[in-house]
């Protein structure tokens, strides 16, 4: 016989998980000592192990009981339904995730302001799904729908839509020191590096989604964020000045 200390060592169960497992009749001791402390044998050590493991894979504990409860269990089924349970959670956690992520960014861009970034977060969750894409086919080309993919995404976590958001909340924070501020132009000039290095050529489609960026209603229907209009209308001013001094710094 083995001690139930002994047994909590060997299994890394607590003596207080073993004991409930004795109360709702889980897994019920071989004996016990005078003293009232839990005996265990092989058997039952063989039988936790199996309840680690059905517990692991998500299991309910008085599932558990039931299935190791019975000799004709269809395990089969509970394992398939187990498995459909796990990969609905899934799709529920990554829908989770994505919402997390495109309020972590809207923060970025509102900066102090971060319950503004979260009510727009909701706003935008709440539009019909359908519409949109109905709206994104029915504007743009085949080529140039392919073209939004490489748009940066509020839910994404890759390097290139991360940079995207975090100049546009550097702009925002800036604006107090107008659009000829050093550090402005700096921002603008990456920005348009990145244009070059991602959409190099696609001036058409870039002058296109920058027409519907202006407008909130267009926007909201091809759910972009939410960004201000006066945020906007500061990166048209930022860079215009910058293409007017790229201009005139060309040889004549």
């Amino acid at each position: 016989m083995i001690h139930i200390n002994k047994v909590a060592e060997l299994t890394g169960v607590t003596v207080r998980t073993l004991r409930y497992y004795d109360k709702i009749g889980l897994l019920k001791p071989a004996s016990k000592t005078e003293g009232g402390h839990r005996l265990y044998t092989n058997e039952e050590i063989k039988k936790l192990q199996h309840v680690q493991f059905l517990k692991k894979v998500g299991f309910p504990l008085q599932e558990i009981k039931h299935m190791l409860g019975f000799n004709e269990w269809d395990w089969s089924d509970s394992l398939k339904s187990q498995l459909s349970y796990v990969i609905n959670e899934q799709e529920n956690l990554k829908k989770i995730e994505l919402s997390l992520r495109e309020m972590i960014n809207g923060i970025a861009i509102e900066g102090e302001e971060s319950w503004i970034a979260i009510q727009k977060i909701m706003q935008l969750s709440s539009k019909d799904k359908e519409i949109q894409q109905y709206y994104r086919e029915s504007v743009f080309k085949e080529k140039e729908i392919k073209l939004l993919e490489k748009v940066p995404k509020m839910a994404s976590d890759c390097s290139d839509s991360l940079e995207w958001i975090a100049l546009i909340g550097q702009l925002k924070r800036y604006m107090k020191d107008g659009p000829k501020a050093t550090k402005v132009q700096n921002i603008i000039r990456r920005m348009e590096e990145k244009r070059l290095e991602e959409f190099e050529g696609e001036d058409e489609f870039l002058n296109k989604l920058w027409e519907i960026r202006m407008s909130p209603k267009q926007s909201e229907k091809l759910s972009l964020y939410p960004i201000d209009q006066d945020v906007l209308q500061f990166i048209n001013e930022a860079y215009a000045i910058f293409m007017a001094e790229k201009n005139n710094s060309k040889p004549k």
